[in-house]
């Protein structure tokens, strides 16, 4: 009996051993797979002079930066969600409504990788009836509004957002979102 018990003993121990030997293979592959994060610009050197002149042509609509594909674009598809969550958009200008008004992309060599598909990206954004303005270089502000001003004639008219609880005075979008406490 004392042998069955020692022979317990002894498989409860290895047992113990084999199962701490394997956390710690874990834990040193999790601490393989995770590099240092590091803090980046939002624009490259060669988009900051593009957004600081669509502010300045563009002062009556909103301007976004490095926005997620997926934020602008939805599917149902699994992997055409995932396509989405790799891309992002180097500007989006909305108008006063909120609505997107066009997809504004610099090519400048941070689009040469393999992450930086334009086909799908042009594709994605053509499917959702968006508007692509591409730039090779900084424009300069005339032609900046030269090109919103085709866009703003040739624009469809869009579904008006939802309407939300009855306001005692009358606001605009602009107003309503940005008279909020957040």
């Amino acid at each position: 009996m004392n042998f069955l018990i020692i022979l317990a003993g002894i498989a409860g121990i290895a047992m113990i051993l084999i199962a701490a030997t394997a956390n710690k293979g874990d834990r040193q592959k999790k601490d393989k797979d995770h590099t240092p994060i590091k803090a980046r610009p939002i624009l490259t050197i060669t988009e900051q002079p593009l957004f600081l002149k669509l502010r300045k042509a563009l002062p009556e609509y909103i301007v976004l930066t490095q926005v997620a594909l997926s934020a602008i674009l939805s599917s149902s598809g699994q992997v055409t969600r995932n396509k989405l969550n790799r891309y992002r958009a180097d500007f989006v200008i909305l108008d006063k409504d909120l609505q997107v008004l066009a997809i504004i992309e610099l090519e400048d060599p941070s689009h040469k990788g393999p992450e930086h598909k334009s086909n799908d990206r042009n594709s994605m954004l053509k499917e959702a009836d968006y508007r692509v303005i591409r730039y090779t270089h900084t424009p300069d502000i005339d032609q900046i509004r030269r090109d919103f001003s085709t866009i703003v004639t040739s624009r469809k008219p869009t579904q008006s957002p939802p309407s939300t609880t009855p306001s005692k005075r009358a606001t605009s979008a602009e107003d309503s979102f940005f008279d909020h406490d957040f």
